[in-house]
């Protein structure tokens, strides 16, 4: 599935939060302990069509010797839950999602003592989840050579069971089934525990890109793509003690945010036309020098033919954006690669020994002063899900409305999701949109052409204005163009 970017940068921010705590204390229970205070039924979010959540309520099952029952106190809503959302790609409905959860143990199996790190577990503490690893030897928790987390199962990612509907964290509980990962992160506040599973994306990506020789503390290193992945990986950085980061986005509130999340100098590519004038500025961002290393965390295959031009002769290359598939990538292996020995490395997940280093580096970063709770913009209650999923805080991106709802229909029109219940799909549903809102024609114009006061008019000095905005983004883009005018003329309709 493919998303516009803004729509999976508004979508991953949301989060997930607002349950009340469960009291701890109780009297034991055979085969296990509880809190006491547990209740017989409880809700789940269960996606039962494309971009429609039901909250149903079901029993709680009885857990297991080996099992833990969590109360879930919050998640974030990864990019993975948006496209899921939006156009099941997994397959999996009916299916409750939520995998960057976390809450309290209330009820624990007899023979559960202890966290897939050695820590002990307690009714009252604080837990997440990783991976589901089905007994895989390759997979273990303190060898870095071992194969990272990309074949596991993952809670939030499950087919539904009628005899356990409780494996995503967008629910009231959570049932951790014997065999799973779970951590105690009693140490860490609620947004921090939130924000551990993207953050662990990244904690492998920095040690992916050790593996290469060439990120060091002195390090220049450009950051391309300030979304939620991009503005954690700038904060790792910083936190490592890397202090030389420029980082590149198209929208100046990310980059003001790559501000405060590390990054010494920012470039907006919007504000230069090709790719050889926006290598001269993250050039120039660093003193007259090209990146020794660079991060690309974006989605975007241009993006990636164009991280290239920053780096230096026998630099290095994290690649971490595409964790669907985004298309084909034009390179020209002779000049990005080979003649300029670029050192090149793929990141994917996470291991679990990424997953227990993230705990310290939150730590850190909170220490040092990295606002990382300003990755969380939204907190809605489980019940308005459905509005989480939707929300992408149009006003502040574009501080006003569609008055006629004439561009918006014509919008749908061509670039649409689909909609199969009523076997609507757009045109080109995978297009980028971007808008141009005119306003309207001077006073002196309309009453020289005799135009009513209640009638659309746009002045063609506007529209040229309009089409020259949309050319200059395009080519900083480096993406085709089609333009459409949904306006007529003193010709006739449109």
């Amino acid at each position: 599935m493919a998303m516009n970017t803004n729509d999976i940068e508004a979508i991953v921010k949301q989060v997930i939060a607002g349950m009340k705590e469960a009291p701890v204390s109780a009297p034991a229970q055979t085969g296990s302990v509880s809190s006491g205070s547990i209740p017989k039924t409880a809700r789940v979010a269960m996606l039962t069509k494309t971009e429609h959540f039901d909250i149903k309520e079901y029993p709680l099952p009885e857990i297991g010797d080996d099992d833990v029952l969590v109360k879930v106190e919050g998640c974030g809503v990864c990019g993975t839950d948006a496209h899921e959302f939006k156009r099941d790609p997994f397959g999996l409905i009916p299916v409750v999602l939520g995998h960057e959860g976390t809450g309290e143990i209330v009820k624990m199996g007899k023979n559960v003592k202890k966290d897939s790190a050695g820590k002990d577990l307690a009714i009252g503490d604080k837990v997440v989840t990783c991976m589901i690893f089905k007994d895989n030897p390759d997979i273990t928790m303190f060898d870095l050579n071992k194969q990272n987390v990309g074949g596991a199962d993952v809670y939030g990612l499950l087919p539904d069971k009628e005899d356990n509907h409780f494996q995503g964290w967008f629910a009231d509980y959570l049932i951790v089934k014997g065999g799973s990962t779970i951590f105690n992160v009693s140490d860490l506040d609620l947004d921090s525990r939130i924000l551990i599973e993207p953050c662990a994306v990244l904690i492998h990506a920095v040690e992916r890109a050790k593996t290469t020789g060439i990120l060091r503390f002195n390090s220049r290193v450009v950051v391309q793509g300030c979304g939620p992945i991009g503005l954690i990986c700038i904060a790792v950085l910083r936190t490592m003690g890397i202090e030389n980061i420029v980082a590149v986005d198209g929208e100046e509130k990310r980059l003001a945010v790559a501000k405060e999340m590390g990054a010494d100098h920012s470039v907006n590519f919007k504000n230069y036309k090709g790719i050889e004038a926006l290598a001269d500025a993250v050039k120039d961002a660093f003193g007259g020098h090209l990146a020794d290393f660079a991060f690309q965390c974006t989605g975007s295959p241009v993006a990636h033919s164009n991280i290239y031009k920053f780096i230096r002769n026998g630099g290095g290359l994290c690649e971490l954006g595409f964790f669907i598939n985004g298309g084909d990538a034009t390179i020209n292996p002779h000049f990005d690669i080979c003649s300029k020995e670029i050192t090149t490395v793929g990141s994917w997940v996470y291991t679990l020994r990424d997953y227990a280093t993230t705990f310290d580096f939150l730590k850190r970063a909170k220490a040092i002063g990295i606002p990382l709770e300003k990755l969380i913009t939204h907190k809605f209650p489980l019940e308005q899900i459905n509005e989480a999923l939707r929300s992408d805080s149009p006003f502040d991106l574009v501080p006003s409305t569609d008055e006629t709802g004439h561009g918006t229909y014509a919008a749908a029109l061509a670039c649409g999701s689909a909609v199969p219940e009523e076997e609507f799909l757009g045109a080109a549903p995978e297009a980028s949109i971007a808008v141009v809102k005119l306003k309207q024609a001077k006073q002196y114009l309309r009453d020289y052409y005799f135009i009513p006061s209640d009638a659309e008019c746009y002045q063609e000095t506007d529209l040229m204005l309009g089409i020259r905005y949309l050319n200059l983004l395009a080519d900083s883009l480096n993406l085709p163009l089609v333009i459409c005018f949904t306006v007529g003329s003193n010709m006739g309709g449109h």
